[in-house]
């Protein structure tokens, strides 16, 4: 079994900072893209952020140059440093991970219960 678990959500003002931090635990053997998302209430989920294991990371247009994924592959963690923040930003973040278990030779998609964030003007 593998778990995903997010935590550092939180109410912050605009300008602000938060990081958000995603630790993936249980049986696994490998992980391979790991992202976050996030859905704001009366929307659709859409893909913040990923990377690759070796570091390659792509960001939606809309946090491009305030926000930055990274990850620690000896932790099987990822982060999320947001900066900047905007009202906009407010959103339930969703960490996602392509996780190869050790019973398996197949990766499947996981995800974390998500954790709120929530930007005040």
């Amino acid at each position: 079994q593998v778990q995903l678990v997010e935590s550092g959500g939180g109410l912050v003002q605009a300008g602000g900072s938060l990081t958000l931090s995603c630790v993936a635990s249980g049986s696994i053997f490998s992980i391979n893209t790991m992202r976050w998302y996030r859905q704001a209430p009366g929307e659709e989920r859409e893909l913040v952020a990923g990377i690759l294991p070796g570091g390659r990371a792509d960001y939606a247009d809309s946090v491009k140059g305030r926000f930055t994924i990274s990850r620690d592959n000896a932790k099987n963690t990822m982060y999320l440093q947001m900066n900047s923040l905007k009202p906009e930003d407010t959103a339930v973040y969703y960490c996602n991970a392509d996780v190869r278990p050790y019973s398996d030779y197949t990766f499947y998609s996981y995800w974390g219960q998500g954790t709120q964030v929530t930007v005040s003007s």
